[in-house]
């Protein structure tokens, strides 16, 4: 009823031109609703806690797809309201949701990587690095700033082919051992290789490491920090979660390259082609991507660019 329309661009000009308007306590609770609701759709710390049981109980098909795309909607829900609607001066000048998101993201990146680190069943370890995971993308946002937007817009699609291969990953090793837990990867690296290769690339993706796409969003995302006055500690922040990405995804590298399988275990053959194919494409994007970073790089500075109204 304040606005009178549902078109996005309508709602804002809207929401700009009446005096008063974002004033008004429909729109502020209005505002505050819908951060919080679109918070939980999006599994932002701490209302995070649907994730992991999705994750972990869900088919490993169903596991991947919710990986790659799910929270990334209401990712894209949240931030077209913060930043299209509301814009920038009202989203992170007159309300405290910068603030606010920044904290739920460094908290999330922190806690959900300790987390992570202590989990034996691995479906359930990465649910948790997701979360993690998106609090980098929530951080870039929150920093209204080029390059940490950049980050967060380059980091939605770099995660989603990393963790969605990952959990490909982990699909086959069901398929053919009938678990998902620590004990379960000892000496697959022999037994799978190719499968095992997968995951392990997709896990360099999550800490960061050159020449994988995650590299190129965190360099956005620290490039982001040091640019914003006093948020020089976020950069901290992004390099800390990623050593906690280095333990839990050593833990697993360990187990399937340098660790024996159970005595009595029976052999395991690697997964089937049609379950290798899809499960490399996305890892081998991950590589691309991170090789020839121009393309994400430079449609990820247009979109941060058009987010902030053209600002440079």
């Amino acid at each position: 009823p304040i606005s009178g329309t549902l078109n996005m661009q309508d709602m804002h000009d809207r929401l700009m031109s009446v005096p008063g308007i974002l004033e008004s306590r429909t729109v502020l609770v209005a505002f505050a609703f819908l951060l919080a609701g679109l918070g939980m759709k999006m599994a932002m710390f701490p209302l995070h806690m649907w994730l992991p049981r999705a994750y972990t109980y869900a088919p490993s098909a169903v596991s991947a797809l919710l990986a790659a795309t799910a929270t990334k909607v209401g990712v894209y829900m949240a931030f077209r309201f913060l930043f299209t609607i509301f814009g920038v001066g009202f989203s992170f000048g007159m309300m405290p949701s910068g603030l606010v998101l920044l904290v739920c993201a460094s908290a999330g990146i922190l806690v959900t990587g300790v987390t992570a680190i202590r989990q034996t069943n691995l479906k359930r370890m990465l649910a948790y690095s997701s979360v993690g995971q998106l609090g980098y993308i929530v951080l870039g946002f929150a920093l209204a700033n080029l390059h940490g937007i950049a980050g967060s817009v380059a980091h939605i699609f770099n995660h989603a082919v990393m963790k969605g291969g990952m959990f490909m990953a982990l699909g086959a090793i069901v398929y053919r051992t009938g678990r998902c837990d620590i004990r379960s990867v000892r000496g697959l690296g022999k037994q799978m290789p190719l499968t095992l290769a997968a995951f392990t690339v997709g896990g360099l993706g999550l800490i960061g490491f050159p020449l994988t796409a995650g590299f190129i969003s965190k360099w956005y995302l620290v490039q982001g920090c040091l640019e914003r006055p006093g948020a020089w500690p976020l950069a901290a922040v992004v390099l800390v979660g990623s050593l906690l990405a280095v333990v839990y995804t050593w833990r697993v590298v360990e187990a399937a390259y340098f660790q024996e399988p159970d005595p009595g275990a029976p052999p395991v053959q690697e997964a089937p082609l049609l379950m290798l194919l899809p499960m490399w494409t996305l890892i081998g994007a991950s590589i691309y991507f991170g090789v020839h970073a121009t393309f994400t790089g430079d449609i990820a500075l247009t979109a941060a660019r058009s987010l902030l109204g053209g600002a440079p």
